[in-house]
């Protein structure tokens, strides 16, 4: 039986430390799919379909790895997906008190989902998607916090080329 987990963000925009993340939970799961959460409350930088064909982009030789987005509550959607598990990444201490609220929350939706919390490893732990988007917007260098189609799109986007 294939072990699929649900790995839900923005995404706006995929960074190395999401890869990073990504690239360890296939090392426990034999699937991950990539969920780009469409929020409209949030003003996202890049359209839905644009984080898609980013994150495709950067997973294209991976058939294990699924990029999809999704709309809703996060159970909703796992449970759609036929999987039990979120993997969610952890940067520093300022993430744990949210991302520990929204697990419970899930925990309390769906009791039969669990959240694996992962670390960011080291060389991550200080790249957010907003900090990239602020560095971008200033014609600051990305290079090696984002993969190079994403740092393409960042001085496409603020037209730094």
């Amino acid at each position: 039986m294939i072990k699929t987990a649900i790995y839900p963000g923005s995404f706006d925009p995929i960074t190395n430390g999401h890869i990073d993340i990504l690239k360890r939970a296939l090392k426990v799961f034999d699937r991950v799919i990539l969920a780009i959460a469409c929020n409209p409350r949030k003003h996202s930088l890049f359209t839905v379909e644009e984080r898609i064909r980013l994150a495709r982009e950067v997973f294209r030789n991976d058939k294990r790895v699924i990029v999809d987005s999704f709309t809703g509550l996060l159970v909703d959607y796992v449970r759609r997906k036929k999987s039990n598990v979120v993997i969610r990444g952890l940067r520093a201490v300022s993430d744990f008190e949210y991302e520990f609220q929204m697990a419970h929350m899930n925990m309390k939706l769906a009791p039969e989902i669990e959240t694996f919390f992962m670390m960011t490893g080291q060389e991550h732990f200080y790249i957010s998607s907003q900090t990239v988007k602020e560095v971008a917007t200033f014609s600051g260098c990305v290079k090696g916090i984002v993969p190079p189609n994403v740092e393409k799109a960042l001085r496409e986007k603020y037209g730094n080329k």
